[in-house]
């Protein structure tokens, strides 16, 4: 006489499924082992409509996932394609690579150019941040107008970020997410260095022997104190003709 096995409660299933993670109840065969991951990773950040970070992709997969580990997994299968995946900002994108950009020029949308005025501020923000105006004004050697900065806080790419504890409290910019995001880089540090500036040709002739590239910082520094609630930053005052445009 043959015993065959008793079949359970609906209500009462008899597998581990209702214990996996969401994306794996609908195929617990299918989604299982580091192979699975890989592909629920890669899936969640080909769907994701912008850069994600790792606390949310390790919300996203199951509990068992070992996300830095996969993250570099798939950056080395990626990285001779034509997408590549790239840490920008400290989050993770597929990004077309490099050196196919140009075959996505026509239909690359076309963004109005910055002023000089506005690359040089912007330049001079990147790289010295934190800064005041006054500090940027007597970098640059001229009067700025309100609009240079008025531009690159509208685009996102220069933020207030604190006050510097000197009197009259003036307001420290730096750069924002959005800049790393457009620029490609992971943190400021990331900010090309003499040797990178001089082989790209944006420093050329002879440069003098005190002449070092500064070393840009995220966090605040000692003279600086953060923005308060509400604090709506620096009051601009109208200026003389001297003053640039934006």
């Amino acid at each position: 006489m043959s015993i065959l096995p008793q079949r359970a409660p609906e209500d009462a299933p008899d597998d581990d499924t209702q214990l996996l993670h969401p994306l794996q109840a609908a195929g617990a065969e299918r989604l299982t082992g580091a192979a699975a991951q890989l592909r629920m990773l890669e899936a969640v950040l080909f769907a994701a409509s912008e850069p994600l970070d790792e606390a949310t992709l390790v919300e996203r997969l199951p509990p068992d996932a070992n996300v830095p580990a996969l993250l570099a997994e798939l950056e080395k299968t990626y990285a001779g394609r034509g997408v590549n995946l790239v840490r920008v900002a400290g989050r993770w994108v597929f990004r077309t690579a490099p050196d196919l950009g140009g075959l996505l020029q026509r239909n690359a949308v076309e963004q109005k150019r910055l002023s000089k005025a506005a690359m040089e501020t912007l330049a001079i923000i990147a790289y010295h941040q934190p800064v005041t105006r006054a500090e940027i004004e007597d970098i640059r050697g001229v009067t700025m107008s309100k609009g240079t900065l008025d531009i690159l806080l509208e685009i996102g790419w220069i933020r207030m970020r604190g006050r510097r504890r000197v009197p009259g409290r003036p307001v420290t910019y730096g750069t924002t997410d959005a800049f790393l995001m457009h620029f490609g880089l992971d943190k400021v540090s990331d900010l090309p260095g003499l040797e990178e500036l001089r082989a790209a040709g944006l420093l050329e002739g002879r440069i003098p022997a005190a002449f070092i590239v500064p070393s840009p910082s995220d966090t605040l520094a000692q003279d600086e104190d953060p923005l308060l609630a509400g604090d709506e930053g620096e009051t601009f005052e109208p200026y003389a003709a001297a003053a640039d445009e934006a």
